[in-house]
């Protein structure tokens, strides 16, 4: 029994904003008591409205109340902090200031598990019990928890907004409907979601299928930046080997030339260092027969004179200075000059190899270059090469038009067929249909027509419905269209019609190179005679398309090999 009383106590001194003890507890008029930091930030959003209210009892006030602090709750609080209670833990089933309270709780406010967009109101699981259980409530519309129910209330009429007015673009009231929107093109917000909820879905599979588009063009790319990388790392380790095998035979020839030289270099300074040695003792002899001839012509006997004379003045065989022969600084020059040569030459050689693998490094084609356009096809053969299979999506097929022949040929008929109700079908007076391949990169197909046809490429999310300036092929900036006039075709884009004048065929050939942003229309022949050639950028995948004017009229995808 005393911990129920603790419990109690705890629940009763929380604020129920932020589940905690009170704070600087102050009481607002209707009695409910909370943090004065809570309740303030809690007023403060409504201070647009300039009416406030209880979070718990929702009683509003006007002006805002004077808050004051609570002293006899701020003193009991602090007493149950001295005993060492603490806050109640937060209970689950209880709304915190992240979830939405529901609206029919008194004191302590439960989660809400629905909202109630009739009622413009949210429920716990308690208080919705009577939403399942009586048959009052048996057509109203819930959803999981919301906070923005008030968006659904119109501001003038206080009433559900249950319509919308295509007109203005805005949701509105029945009594807007027949008020300030008198006249407007008005439907039923449901209608409204419905059709915008097909569009949601055109937009989602356009989305998903540029996902796709990109998630193969990065896995392209991979692909690209792993071949790039592993030729330019066999590129280097080869131009490194061959460098390093250049250098060394030009350290070996240096070696060489070197070697060469200081071997020459020895022989001629041995040869030279042989001679001056012979003329310096040729020159020591000389001065010592000099010097005694001198002393001999100072003798004043003759007889001595005369004795010694005849040996001292015998001198040994000379070196004649016509052997050797000087060449001041040219004794190398020769090598000097063939050396210069060489390098001359090696240079000539090294820029000329330079400048052609310059050249070529600028000429290697990356992904991410500028892509070089491939030629365009000239004969049929030619355009065969690219041949894709069309079959017509029965879902988008107009429900007056026949499909047969493997979905590939389609018949305007004078009665309705009995397809099913699908979102992509073109309805009203758009008789046409779709293919259901998706076209990209390179593609061309033949079609055999009969009566009103008109050939077109289309953008998946053209619109299903309405005037033609929506939906019909050629009346917008979605759709591409071939038709036959009497005095020849007539090519429309965004309703623009240029003429074209020739012979009519049977069957007219379509090509499309969507990277490049080409689409052509031929006269079939084995010359292949260009009709209308358009050049735009393609935002997203095309699909072929067919559309008639006339019952009888017919078209067919022809496979061509």
């Amino acid at each position: 029994m005393a911990q129920k009383e603790v419990q109690l106590d705890r629940e009763t001194f929380s604020c129920s904003i932020c589940l905690d003890l009170l704070k600087d507890p102050v009481t607002v008029p209707c009695g409910h008591s909370y943090c004065m930091s809570c309740i303030k930030t809690h007023w403060d959003k409504e201070d647009e409205k300039r009416v406030y209210s209880c979070p718990q009892c929702r009683k509003s006030f006007t002006p805002r109340p004077v808050l004051g602090i609570h002293t006899v709750l701020a003193a009991l609080v602090e007493e149950l902090k001295k005993t060492g209670l603490q806050a109640a833990p937060a209970d689950p089933c209880y709304a915190g200031p992240e979830d939405v309270a529901c609206d029919f709780c008194t004191g302590r406010k439960r989660k809400a598990c629905k909202s109630c967009l009739q009622c413009l109101a949210s429920y716990c699981d308690k208080h919705l019990q009577p939403h399942y259980e009586s048959s009052t409530f048996k057509k109203h519309a819930l959803v999981g928890p919301s906070k923005t129910l008030q968006e659904n209330l119109c501001s003038r009429h206080d009433e559900v907004m249950k319509m919308f007015c295509r007109t203005d673009q805005q949701s509105i009231c029945y009594l807007c409907s027949v008020d300030q929107h008198k006249g407007h093109d008005t439907v039923s917000a449901a209608a409204e979601r419905t059709e915008r909820q097909r569009e949601l879905e055109g937009s989602r599979a356009n989305i998903q299928q540029r996902i796709q588009d990109r998630e193969k063009d990065v896995e392209l790319l991979q692909q690209e930046l792993e071949a790039i990388n592993g030729s330019a790392d066999k590129a280097v380790e080869h131009s490194e080997k061959m460098f390093t095998e250049l250098i060394r035979l030009m350290e070996k020839r240096r070696s060489d030339v070197k070697q060469q030289l200081r071997s020459q270099q020895q022989t001629e300074v041995s040869g030279v260092k042989e001679l001056q040695e012979k003329l310096e003792q040729e020159i020591t002899e000389l001065k010592r027969k000099d010097a005694e001839l001198h002393k001999l012509s100072h003798t004043q006997d003759h007889v001595h004179f005369l004795h010694h004379y005849p040996s001292l003045s015998a001198l040994s065989p000379s070196t004649h200075s016509s052997s050797i022969k000087t060449r001041p600084l040219t004794y190398f020059e020769d090598v000097t000059k063939a050396v210069s040569q060489v390098r001359e030459k090696l240079q000539d050689v090294l820029t000329e190899g330079w400048t052609n693998i310059s050249h070529t490094l600028t000429e290697v084609d990356v992904l991410l270059s500028q892509p070089r356009p491939e030629p365009a096809p000239e004969t049929r053969a030619d355009f065969l090469k690219y041949s894709c299979d069309i079959t017509l999506d029965p879902n988008t097929a107009h429900t007056r038009l026949l499909l047969s022949e493997g979905d590939r040929k389609a018949t305007l008929m004078d009665q309705p067929q009995s397809y099913p109700e699908h979102p992509d079908r073109f309805t009203e007076y758009a008789y046409q249909v779709l293919s259901r391949e998706s076209l990209t990169g390179r593609c061309y197909w033949e079609v055999e027509w009969k009566g009103e046809v008109f050939v077109a490429v289309s953008y998946k999310n053209i619109s299903r419905a309405g005037w033609p300036g929506e939906s019909d092929f050629g009346y917008n900036d979605k759709s591409w269209v071939l038709d036959r006039s009497k005095k020849g075709y007539n090519i429309r884009f965004n309703r623009f019609i240029p003429r074209v004048s020739g012979p009519q065929s049977s069957r007219v050939g379509v090509y499309l190179d969507h990277g490049a942003g080409i689409l052509s229309f031929y006269r079939v022949s084995e010359t292949m005679t260009v009709l209308h050639r358009v050049q735009t950028t393609f935002t997203q995948p095309l699909h072929a398309g067919l559309r008639f004017g006339y019952s009888g009229a017919s078209a067919e995808f022809i496979k061509v090999k």
